[in-house]
């Protein structure tokens, strides 16, 4: 039947995926992910938690992400980029695979919510949800998997401010590493602290996670469909997407990860009240632009981290439809 004269066809439905092809090809786009950007998020992070004890221009460990990548090659050579990177990769799989997985539960979860017009209206768009559902989805799945991002983000974060050897600059004070790696992080955390230091950082990991992850696979979606108009995208406007994704997200998200990161690094008793104490310390000593620490290599590594993500996604999706899995 063909459709009335000016009236174009709405945009074929997206193909199913199931919780099982969300969860598998989750993880394998968050392995890309992680090997494609964590050598510019060693460098953010390390920006973000120098402390002002240096003997350089500025006090300031480092003057900026290109001294950073500097001293980082010099005094520790190429596994300086990828200190830490040992715990987001192990927990990459579980980590991204839950993470998509909620946020095809959070899609079922507002669609079931959603009022009758709202269905109909997404019937119309090809089974495209709004955006402020497709940010809600994310919100939801921010909360189901915030108690796994906290340890990993606390153990990433204290191996990549540590030092490797006594040649390195001082970094948040420490002249020598205390952790030999991400399972002696861990451990070390649970003997001192118990399991509240092993989750330090829970409320600020949360309160970045739900803007962050609502407004991260919103963007994805909206923008692949605006790309390819309800079709199939190619490689390159995939990573295109995933791409402008990264730097939407950061862009808005960064002063809540640099709070985060501080509080998470922060020696004990330092910030007592989490966010609370972090978020106008930081703002007293360092300004507005404090909250920015870290923005160059932020969005150097935003496009093709991202990139990497939802291609190696989409790549397993089709990938797993072929196989019949």
């Amino acid at each position: 039947m063909k459709p009335e004269s000016g009236n174009p066809p709405p945009p074929p439905p997206p193909p199913v995926i199931s919780p099982l092809q969300n969860f598998i090809a989750g993880g394998f786009g968050g392995m890309c992910l992680v090997i494609a950007g964590h050598p510019f998020d060693t460098i953010k992070v390390r920006l973000q938690t120098a402390s002002k004890i240096s003997t350089t221009a500025n006090g300031v460990v480092y003057s900026g992400a290109l001294d950073a990548f500097r001293k980082t090659f010099v005094h520790e050579g190429l596994v300086g980029f990828y200190k830490g990177m040992g715990t987001p990769l192990i927990m990459t799989t579980p980590l991204f695979a839950l993470g998509f997985f909620g946020y095809g539960v959070g899609k079922d979860i507002v669609s079931y919510l959603s009022p009758k017009s709202s269905e109909e209206e997404r019937k119309r768009n090809g089974g495209m949800m709004s955006p402020l559902q497709l940010f809600c989805a994310g919100a939801i799945c921010s909360c189901l998997t915030t108690v796994v991002v906290t340890p990993v983000e606390r153990i990433k974060c204290l191996l990549q401010v540590q030092v490797q050897n006594s040649k390195s600059p001082p970094v948040n004070g420490n002249s020598s590493p205390k952790f030999n790696g991400p399972w002696h992080c861990g451990t070390t955390l649970l003997k001192e602290g118990g399991i509240s230091s092993l989750y330090k950082g829970f409320g600020a990991t949360f309160m970045r996670g739900v803007p962050q992850v609502g407004l991260y696979y919103m963007t994805y979606d909206v923008l692949k469909m605006k790309i390819g108009g309800g079709s199939p995208l190619s490689p390159a406007k995939t990573m295109l997407a995933g791409g402008l994704t990264g730097i939407i997200n950061w862009a808005i998200v960064l002063p809540l990860d640099v709070v985060k990161s501080r509080v998470q690094t922060a020696a004990e008793g330092l910030y007592p009240r989490g966010v609370r104490d972090a978020w106008p310390a930081l703002l007293k000593t360092e300004g507005p632009r404090g909250l920015y620490r870290g923005i160059v290599p932020v969005f150097i590594r935003a496009f093709p981290a991202n990139a990497a993500c939802f291609f190696g996604f989409e790549t397993a999706i089709k990938f797993l439809h072929f196989v019949g899995i």
